[in-house]
């Protein structure tokens, strides 16, 4: 089963930062998972929420602020005082981490709650402009742009992220399409998803840190999952193969 490090290495990094990244790109796990919105004036940022309060010394949607605006906040300090000034990456300077490893890129595309004009062009051009269309996979709650991203460009592979459970999977799956299932893990359990499984589809599940959780989905036969704490799943996966 493979493994994803969630938002980089986020159990012992602050969550979506360079720090985060660099130290996933030195693990020998599947790939890296990372969440992207669209500044004020049309920069793509690596962050999770809408708001920067959580994980910064500032405050205010990332849609209404500026890149350079954005630059002048702490995104480090708020996990521990070491990661202080680190400051919140684009999409370039988070895929240039991993332009010349083997890690998957799993993009996941914000636009669940603001939707951004524009914001799918211009990942498919960057995505396209670093030639890195092989390995990158687009995510999202955001189902229409899932739908955008196979009529743009049909050869990115898309994963839907699901919290709920799912009555018919592969026939949802057909209608929006999509090439894959991110499912938060205990759906990925149900007696549904295993007709997903049988058709050699992928499914990857999130957020697992617990050992145990890990075990029951990868004798299932899950994909891979999204850990905030990688090099501790990778230690406990290797010992029980």
């Amino acid at each position: 089963m493979d493994i994803y490090a969630h938002r980089g290495s986020s159990g012992t990094h602050p969550e979506n930062t360079l720090a985060a990244f660099r130290e996933a790109a030195h693990l020998p796990i599947a790939g890296v998972e990372f969440d992207i919105h669209l500044t004020k004036d049309g920069e793509l940022v690596v962050i999770h929420d809408e708001s920067i309060h959580r994980t910064s010394n500032g405050s205010g949607f990332v849609k209404d602020l500026t890149l350079a605006e954005l630059k002048t906040y702490d995104f480090g300090s708020w996990f521990a005082p070491n990661f202080q000034d680190e400051r919140i990456p684009t999409l370039q300077e988070v895929l240039e981490c991993f332009s010349n490893t083997h890690h998957r890129l799993n993009i996941e595309l914000k636009s669940d709650i603001f939707p951004y004009d524009g914001m799918i062009e211009k990942v498919v051009d960057i995505i396209e402009a670093m030639q890195l269309h092989r390995r990158v996979i687009l995510s999202s709650f955001d189902h229409s742009a899932i739908q955008k991203v196979k009529q743009l460009a049909p050869h990115l592979e898309t994963a839907a992220l699901v919290m709920e459970v799912l009555v018919k999977p592969l026939d949802y799956m057909r209608t929006i399409p999509t090439d894959a299932l991110h499912l938060f893990f205990p759906t990925a359990l149900r007696p549904a998803i295993q007709e997903v499984l049988a058709e050699n589809i992928a499914v990857r599940t999130f957020t697992v840190n617990e050992e145990l959780y890990a075990l029951a989905l990868k004798n299932i036969g899950v994909q891979a999952i999204f850990t905030d704490y990688p090099e501790k799943m990778l230690t406990f996966l290797h010992a029980k193969s």
